[in-house]
Protein backbone atom coordinates (compact mmCIF):
# COMPACT_ATOMS: atom_id res chain seq x y z
CA UNK A 1 0.00 0.00 0.00
CA UNK A 2 1.32 3.43 -0.90
CA UNK A 3 0.95 6.17 0.83
CA UNK A 4 0.77 9.44 -0.64
CA UNK A 5 0.81 13.07 1.06
CA UNK A 6 0.40 16.13 -1.03
CA UNK A 7 1.97 20.03 0.69
CA UNK A 8 2.36 23.15 -1.60
CA UNK A 9 -0.70 24.29 -2.02
CA UNK A 10 -2.08 28.03 -1.40
CA UNK A 11 -3.53 30.93 -2.86
CA UNK A 12 -1.88 33.37 -5.65
CA UNK A 13 -2.68 35.91 -7.94
CA UNK A 14 -2.52 35.34 -11.86
CA UNK A 15 0.98 34.87 -13.12
CA UNK A 16 2.54 33.53 -9.82
CA UNK A 17 3.71 30.44 -9.20
CA UNK A 18 3.58 27.44 -6.77
CA UNK A 19 5.53 24.44 -6.34
CA UNK A 20 3.38 21.33 -5.34
CA UNK A 21 5.21 18.23 -3.54
CA UNK A 22 4.00 14.57 -3.00
CA UNK A 23 5.85 12.27 -0.12
CA UNK A 24 5.80 8.98 -1.40
CA UNK A 25 6.38 5.60 1.41
CA UNK A 26 5.61 2.12 1.35
CA UNK A 27 6.18 1.47 -2.32
CA UNK A 28 9.24 -1.10 -3.08
CA UNK A 29 8.73 -1.86 -6.80
CA UNK A 30 11.18 -0.66 -9.17
CA UNK A 31 8.78 -0.07 -11.42
CA UNK A 32 6.12 3.18 -10.57
CA UNK A 33 3.77 5.57 -12.26
CA UNK A 34 2.57 8.82 -10.55
CA UNK A 35 0.91 11.70 -12.06
CA UNK A 36 -1.14 14.84 -10.78
CA UNK A 37 -4.69 14.94 -11.20
CA UNK A 38 -6.77 18.37 -10.20
CA UNK A 39 -10.91 18.65 -9.56
CA UNK A 40 -12.44 21.99 -9.48
CA UNK A 41 -15.25 22.72 -8.66
CA UNK A 42 -18.35 21.25 -10.47
CA UNK A 43 -15.73 19.66 -12.61
CA UNK A 44 -14.30 15.97 -13.31
CA UNK A 45 -11.52 15.05 -12.32
CA UNK A 46 -8.36 15.86 -15.06
CA UNK A 47 -5.08 14.32 -15.38
CA UNK A 48 -2.82 17.17 -15.29
CA UNK A 49 1.20 15.77 -15.48
CA UNK A 50 2.26 11.91 -15.53
CA UNK A 51 5.51 10.94 -15.45
CA UNK A 52 6.99 7.10 -15.21
CA UNK A 53 9.98 5.64 -13.65
CA UNK A 54 12.89 6.30 -16.49
CA UNK A 55 11.37 10.30 -16.61
CA UNK A 56 9.21 10.78 -19.40
CA UNK A 57 6.39 12.79 -18.35
CA UNK A 58 3.20 14.08 -20.45
CA UNK A 59 0.93 16.77 -20.04
CA UNK A 60 -2.34 18.26 -20.50
CA UNK A 61 -2.71 20.43 -23.14
CA UNK A 62 -3.80 23.37 -20.58
CA UNK A 63 -0.88 22.92 -19.20
CA UNK A 64 2.02 22.53 -21.33
CA UNK A 65 4.70 24.81 -21.55
CA UNK A 66 3.59 26.22 -17.83
CA UNK A 67 4.02 23.19 -15.31
CA UNK A 68 6.70 20.92 -15.19
CA UNK A 69 6.50 17.21 -13.31
CA UNK A 70 9.23 15.68 -11.66
CA UNK A 71 10.54 13.40 -9.65
CA UNK A 72 13.45 12.84 -6.72
CA UNK A 73 13.21 9.36 -6.75
CA UNK A 74 15.96 9.25 -3.42
CA UNK A 75 13.72 11.36 -1.37
CA UNK A 76 10.26 9.78 -2.90
CA UNK A 77 9.07 13.15 -3.87
CA UNK A 78 6.56 13.84 -6.74
CA UNK A 79 6.94 17.80 -7.27
CA UNK A 80 4.49 19.39 -9.91
CA UNK A 81 6.43 23.05 -10.76
CA UNK A 82 3.43 25.66 -11.77
CA UNK A 83 4.19 28.89 -13.41
CA UNK A 84 2.06 31.44 -15.01
CA UNK A 85 -0.99 30.45 -13.19
CA UNK A 86 -3.93 31.39 -14.60
CA UNK A 87 -7.41 31.62 -12.32
CA UNK A 88 -9.12 28.39 -14.51
CA UNK A 89 -6.05 26.19 -13.04
CA UNK A 90 -7.90 26.71 -9.25
CA UNK A 91 -8.63 23.25 -8.37
CA UNK A 92 -7.87 20.71 -5.58
CA UNK A 93 -4.47 18.94 -7.04
CA UNK A 94 -4.13 15.15 -6.45
CA UNK A 95 -1.33 12.92 -6.16
CA UNK A 96 -1.34 9.56 -8.16
CA UNK A 97 1.08 6.38 -8.21
CA UNK A 98 0.90 3.00 -9.39
CA UNK A 99 3.07 0.09 -10.30
CA UNK A 100 1.36 -0.60 -13.56
CA UNK A 101 1.05 1.51 -16.58
CA UNK A 102 -1.58 2.76 -17.93
CA UNK A 103 -2.79 5.98 -19.95
CA UNK A 104 -0.85 8.33 -17.77
CA UNK A 105 -3.42 11.41 -17.63
CA UNK A 106 -6.86 8.89 -17.17
CA UNK A 107 -7.57 8.15 -13.23
CA UNK A 108 -6.77 3.72 -13.59
CA UNK A 109 -4.32 4.76 -10.43
CA UNK A 110 -4.68 2.63 -7.19
CA UNK A 111 -3.31 5.41 -4.66
CA UNK A 112 -4.46 8.57 -4.34
CA UNK A 113 -2.80 11.38 -1.70
CA UNK A 114 -6.13 13.91 -0.25
CA UNK A 115 -5.61 16.62 -1.95
CA UNK A 116 -4.08 20.34 -1.76
CA UNK A 117 -5.74 23.10 -2.54
CA UNK A 118 -4.47 25.63 -5.26
CA UNK A 119 -6.58 28.93 -5.55
CA UNK A 120 -5.20 31.66 -8.38
CA UNK A 121 -7.16 35.28 -8.19
CA UNK A 122 -7.14 37.19 -10.88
Amino acid sequence: QISLVESGGGSVQAGGSLRLSCLASGYTGRRSYMAWFRQAPGKEREGVAAIDSDGWTVYADSVEGRFTISKDNVKNILYLQMNSLKPEDTAIYYCAADSRRGLPLISYYQNWGQGTQVTVSS
